[in-house]
């Protein structure tokens, strides 16, 4: 079942819940206890959303992956105390592919995570009318084959390798994790390792809503083309009140995703919620994030994951 509360803890999943409490991190009968805070600065989130840097997070900007200039730069935070085999989360800004950079959405995200030790990644790529598909899908495959090479000289551990987005940042990061290595989406570094841990999607479009009929034929630049029994673990967060990419759309490719992927689908609501939500801080997108949180816990704690 979806959870369609704003606190995202716990979070309703197809095998399992994730159960946010504090202490270290414990797996027990398919559930988590994550660590998190009880103090929050409150105040400094309230009265001053657009404060997001911290001082114990060190942002290495404009490194390049590739050869398109400036929609070829990606960003690392990272703790300045240098991380070691940390886990690292890619993320992939909004903007339907027209507009959008890299150090605008989600760093309450990127420095959180980044505060508790992870290295985290945000990648620019070719925007229309430079490029058209495939050409947004390779650059995000260029990031990741990136990070699969480089990402050990900044501490990180690339088999723990977590994608996301936002808006059309969450459809690219969706597509990525259900094509892992097709050679399609890799021309000219078709053996590089594409392969991604678990995928993280917020407030995104994802398809076959807008006049399509549910059962059409998706066309290859939506994610329902690549819908596959050997898909990641997904979170999928959304806004019941988003105008841009509307809530019914995210809950049927949550029910798709669910019916043919072999691992679990974590589908949380925001009562109220608007689009592009990860802007500024807010109690909203703290919930969410604690709900990341929760989630890369569970999915770094299961049998079998990267140590």
């Amino acid at each position: 079942m979806a959870a369609r509360q704003e606190s995202m803890g716990p979070v309703a999943t197809r095998r399992g819940e994730l159960g946010p409490s504090l202490g270290r991190p414990t797996s027990c009968g398919g559930v988590v206890h994550v660590p998190l805070r009880r103090h929050r600065p409150w105040a400094r989130i309230l009265l001053l959303p657009g404060l997001m840097r911290r001082r114990d997070v060190q942002r290495i900007p404009n490194i390049r992956y590739g050869d398109a200039g400036r929609r070829n730069l990606l960003d690392i935070y990272r703790r300045r105390d240098t991380p070691q085999h940390a886990p690292v989360l890619i993320y992939f800004h909004g903007g339907g592919y027209t507009s959008g950079a890299k150090n605008r959405e989600a760093r309450p995200l990127l420095y959180r995570l980044a505060g508790q030790g992870w290295v985290c990644i945000s990648a620019n790529y070719r925007l229309r009318p430079q490029t058209t598909f495939p050409g947004h899908q390779i650059d995000a495959k260029k990031v990741i084959a990136w990070v699969r090479e480089h990402s050990p000289e900044y501490g990180a551990d690339p088999s723990r390798l977590f994608v996301a987005g936002s808006s059309a940042g969450s459809n690219l990061a969706a597509l990525c994790a259900l094509t892992p290595n097709d050679p399609l989406f890799q021309p000219g570094f078709e053996l590089a390792d594409t392969t991604v841990t678990a995928v993280i999607c917020l407030y995104g479009y994802y398809g076959h809503f807008f006049g399509e009929e549910p059962d059409a034929t998706p066309s290859p630049n939506q994610p329902y083309a690549y819908l596959n029994p050997g898909a990641p673990p997904f979170l999928i967060a959304h806004g019941t009140k988003d105008a841009l990419a509307t809530v019914e759309g995210a809950r049927n490719f949550v029910d798709r995703l669910r019916r043919v992927s072999d691992s679990t689908v974590v589908y949380a609501e925001l009562s109220g919620g608007q689009h592009s939500f990860d802007l500024f801080h807010s109690p909203r997108f703290e919930a969410v994030v604690d709900g990341v949180e929760a989630f890369a816990a569970w999915v770094l704690a299961a049998p079998g994951a990267p140590r």
